[in-house]
């Protein structure tokens, strides 16, 4: 299963009837739903999981799995990753990307002066950033501001631009 995206997280369980905690990727939280069924990694392997019941808890959400009955099962996948097929997210829509999208973009700033390549992203309470590492092994974060910090992105040709120096 090379077309799967992460999208959320096990964080732990819920009770003795196998309910798990999850923590989700998407935004809003919620949207995770959207996409079943789950593959979860289990052992080294992708396993395909279909939510049986799903409650809003707190600020969090709780599900429980097909399969899934008791605590012990629900114990055997706390950190586990949950992912989705590619083909399950859709488009993102005009001017939108989603998170995987962006990983492996070659960066460079408005000089044309290469800053490397997307690593990843992290979630903040201001705002997102792109953690962009070059062929040396540096890393940068720059923030994920449009119009700001990131000028331009092309998914089709592999590219972001981004308003930042490279001393930075």
């Amino acid at each position: 299963m090379t077309d799967l995206v992460v999208v959320g997280r096990v964080g732990g369980v819920f009770g003795t009837r196998g309910w798990l905690r999850i923590q989700s990727y998407t935004r809003p939280l919620e949207n995770i739903l959207d996409y079943a069924p789950w593959s979860l990694r289990v052992d080294g392997e992708w396993r395909r999981f279909e939510l049986a019941d799903v409650r809003r808890h707190h600020r969090g959400l709780i599900v429980a799995l097909q399969g899934v009955v008791d605590r012990d099962q629900a114990a055997a996948l706390v950190h586990v990753d949950i992912a989705v097929t590619r083909a399950q997210l859709g488009d993102a829509g005009p001017a939108a990307w989603f998170w995987a999208d962006l990983i492996g973009l070659a960066v460079t700033n408005l000089g044309g002066v290469p800053l490397g390549r997307v690593r990843g992203l992290y979630d903040t309470a201001a705002h997102d950033v792109l953690q962009i590492t070059d062929a040396d092994g540096r890393e940068r974060l720059i923030p994920f501001v449009r119009d700001v910090y990131v000028v331009d992105v092309d998914v089709a040709g592999g590219t972001l631009t981004v308003d930042w120096h490279p001393d930075d």
